[in-house]
């Protein structure tokens, strides 16, 4: 897939991604700008205003986390649809997130920053490609039950700020997904589901560059703003994010990601 006439500029291309509703369509628009900045054919410039709320697609309908209906126990195909459904609706969000990431503070980082979090977009597209493609082989498909929109208001919540956003977006939702996912895995393994075990185990492998690159380059600003990272990342933390971090803590993954734990 190629880029639409016009989109010259990094920020054009991101709110491009932003902007399209259609779940196969996002996952293309993600993979040709990402390509398209590999090749050198945008400019690194971010004039483009990227939108409040990315366009959303017809299905699933979403959800208020406290409606969401209960999934069930894993053992029953419908409870591994509903989960698979649910981490399908993440990474979705999460094509946007990164792409809005670049769009919307890639002017305040050097060109290595766009690198990064292009290469994240396009995991982010794969992974819910890859999941997507599990539903369909299990008689069902992304927007077949309902979902939630919680993601997207850690982003809308950091809009303003670029070291809160990766404080809050990769250092400590996708770092929570590390802790998470690997028992996510042994659940759909013990009930014979190792095709879906198989996936997920690529998302965490992934999902640790991710953190790590949210880590990386949240160092690197609060270095140059002349912030001590782990205290400056606490304080963001119990400022903004909503939910609460408790054990178990993925400290293996963490570590790899250098979420260290003074952070």
């Amino acid at each position: 897939m190629s880029l639409p006439p016009g989109l010259e500029t990094v920020g054009q291309a991101c709110a491009h991604v932003l902007l399209t509703p259609e779940p196969q369509a996002k996952l293309m628009a993600a993979r040709a700008v990402a390509r398209a900045w590999r090749l050198g054919r945008l400019r690194h410039g971010f004039e483009a205003a990227m939108p409040d709320m990315p366009a959303r697609p017809d299905a699933p309908m979403l959800l208020p986390p406290n409606r969401m209906p209960k999934r069930g126990r894993m053992g029953s195909e419908r409870a591994r649809i509903a989960m698979l459904h649910a981490l399908a609706h993440i990474e979705f969000v999460a094509i946007d997130l990164a792409f809005d990431l670049i769009g919307r503070f890639g002017g305040e980082f050097p060109p290595d920053f766009t690198d990064e979090w292009m290469r994240v977009g396009a995991d982010e597209a794969m992974h819910f490609a890859l999941i997507d493609r599990r539903l369909r082989q299990m008689g069902s498909h992304y927007g077949a039950l309902p979902a939630h929109d919680g993601l997207w208001e850690a982003a809308r919540e950091t809009a303003g700020d670029a070291l809160a956003r990766l404080a809050i977006v990769p250092m400590v939702l996708e770092a929570r997904a590390l802790d998470i996912t690997p028992a996510t895995v042994t659940r759909f393994e013990e009930v014979g589901d190792m095709a879906s075990g198989r996936i997920l185990r690529r998302i965490v492998t992934d999902e640790i560059r991710h953190v790590a690159a949210g880590t990386n380059w949240f160092n690197w600003a609060t270095n140059r703003r002349g912030l001590m990272a782990p205290a400056h990342y606490q304080m963001l933390v119990k400022r903004l994010f909503r939910g609460s971090l408790k054990p178990p803590f993925n400290d293996s993954a963490r570590r790899q990601a250098g979420l260290t734990e003074d952070f």
